[in-house]
C-alpha cells in the first residue's frame, strides 16, 4: 500500500482523530480525464529514468509520434531545486515538452492532490494534440496515483493541520510525531516509513483527519497504459549514486544550496531532498566535501532501497535492468500501446503523426 496513505485496521480514538478540525475532503464523483497512450518510467533513484525517457521521445519522434513527458518527482515541483533534484536541461525542455516541473516556490505547499490535478491537466492537453504521455519519475505515490487512477479529492488534506504538525516536528522532533501517529493509528504508523519525516507528518495528518481506515480505492488508467521499472544490481547502483552525487557538487550545488538558504528558511519540507543539508554542512563548516558527497551518497543509496521495496508492490509492473541500455527493449514493449491507440484514431500522433506512419 502507499506509504502516505497506507491501509490499516478502523477504530483510531474518536477524541484524537479530529483533532482541531472539522473533517477530511468527502470524496467527490470520479472525473474523466482525455487518456493519452501512457508509458510510465519508474524506478530507484539514479538509474537513468531521464535518460531514457528522453531517448524515447526522441525514437518515437523519428516515427513521426509526439511524445511529452511528465516528471513524477516530489522535489522537482519546487523552483529553483535543479542541481540537487537532476532536473532536465532548458535545452531538453526545449527539445521535448515537460510537464510537472517548477510549480512552486519551496515555501508554499504541495500534495499528491496537487500532483495530480496537475497530471490530469497535462494528460488532457496531451491527449487534445495527439501525442503520448511518458510519466517519469521516482515518486511512486505520484506515479501510482495517476497510472492507477487514485482520486485526489478523496484524500484527506487540511493545509494547516500540516503546517502545525511541521511546525510540531521542528520543535518537539521526529520521535514525538511517530509515538503520536503509533498511538492514534497503529495501521497508518505499521505501513509508513518511520524514518521519513515527511512521510510521518503525512500520515499523522490523514489520522487526525479520517483515522486509521484504509485509503480511497484506485481505479484503473482510463486509457492504454504500460508500467516500466528501472532496476540496477546493489553493487552498481552504488557506484553510480557516488558518481552522481560528486557530479552535482561539482555542478554548483554549494552555490545553489547557498542562494536557496538565503531566501527560505532551510527547515522547509522541500530541502529534505538529499544533498541539500549536506551542502550546508560544507557552507557552515561542519562537514568536508569529501565527507558531504559520502553522506549524500549513503543517504541515496538508503532512499533507492526504500524506493525498490516500493515498486516491487506495483502489479503488472515490467522490471529492466538498466545496465543493458533497454532502450530497444522499451521501444519494442511500448509500441502496442502506442500503435494501438494510432490505429484506433486513425494514426494521428502529434505533429507528425499524419505525415509518417509508425514503422
Amino acid at each position: 500500500m502507499p506509504p502516505e496513505v497506507a491501509a490499516g485496521a478502523p477504530g483510531a480514538p474518536a477524541g484524537e482523530a479530529r483533532e482541531g478540525v472539522s473533517g477530511g475532503a468527502a470524496a467527490a464523483p470520479a472525473v474523466e480525464t482525455p487518456a493519452p497512450p501512457l508509458v510510465v518510467i519508474g524506478g530507484p533513484t539514479a538509474t537513468g529514468k531521464t535518460g531514457l525517457s528522453l531517448r524515447l521521445a526522441d525514437v518515437l519522434a523519428e516515427r513521426g509520434i509526439g511524445a511529452e513527458i511528465i516528471s513524477a518527482d516530489s522535489r522537482q515541483v519546487y523552483r529553483g531545486l535543479d542541481i540537487g533534484t537532476a532536473k532536465v536541461t532548458p535545452a531538453e525542455r526545449a527539445r521535448i515538452p515537460h510537464h510537472g516541473l517548477d510549480l512552486v516556490d519551496p515555501d508554499e505547499p504541495f500534495s499528491v492532490a496537487d500532483f495530480v490535478r496537475h497530471a490530469r491537466a497535462a494528460l488532457a492537453g496531451i491527449a487534445a494534440r495527439g501525442r503520448v504521455a511518458l510519466l517519469v519519475g521516482g515518486t511512486g505515490l505520484y506515479l501510482r496515483a495517476v497510472a492507477r487512477g487514485l482520486e485526489p479529492d478523496a484524500l484527506p488534506h487540511d493545509p494547516e493541520l500540516r503546517a502545525r504538525l511541521e511546525a510540531e516536528l521542528r520543535s518537539t522532533g521526529l520521535a514525538t510525531l511517530v509515538e503520536r501517529l503509533r498511538r492514534i493509528a497503529p495501521g497508518r504508523a505499521a505501513a509508513v516509513d518511520l524514518a521519513n519525516p515527511r512521510r510521518v507528518v503525512r500520515a499523522l495528518e490523514a489520522a487526525l483527519l479520517v483515522g486509521d481506515r484504509p485509503p480511497p480505492p484506485f481505479r484503473s488508467y482510463p486509457g492504454r497504459a504500460i508500467f516500466l521499472v528501472l532496476d540496477v544490481e546493489p553493487a552498481t547502483h552504488r557506484a553510480w549514486i557516488a558518481a552522481r552525487a560528486r557530479t552535482q557538487f561539482e555542478m554548483g550545488l554549494l552555490d545553489e544550496a547557498a542562494a536557496l538558504r538565503a531566501r527560505y528558511d532551510p527547515n522547509l519540507p522541500a530541502f529534505s531532498a538529499i544533498g541539500y543539508r549536506e551542502a550546508w554542512a560544507v557552507l557552515d563548516g561542519r562537514l568536508s566535501l569529501e565527507a558531504a558527497i559520502e553522506l549524500d551518497a549513503r543517504r541515496n543509496v538508503a532512499f533507492a532501497r526504500r524506493q525498490r521495496i516500493w515498486f516491487r508492490r506495483e502489479p503488472e509492473a515490467v522490471w529492466l535492468d538498466a545496465t543493458e541500455d533497454p532502450l530497444a527493449r522499451v521501444v519494442a514493449l511500448v509500441r502496442p500501446v502506442v500503435e494501438g491507440d494510432r490505429a484506433r484514431t486513425g494514426g494521428r500522433g502529434g505533429e507528425r503523426g499524419d505525415r509518417r506512419a509508425a514503422r
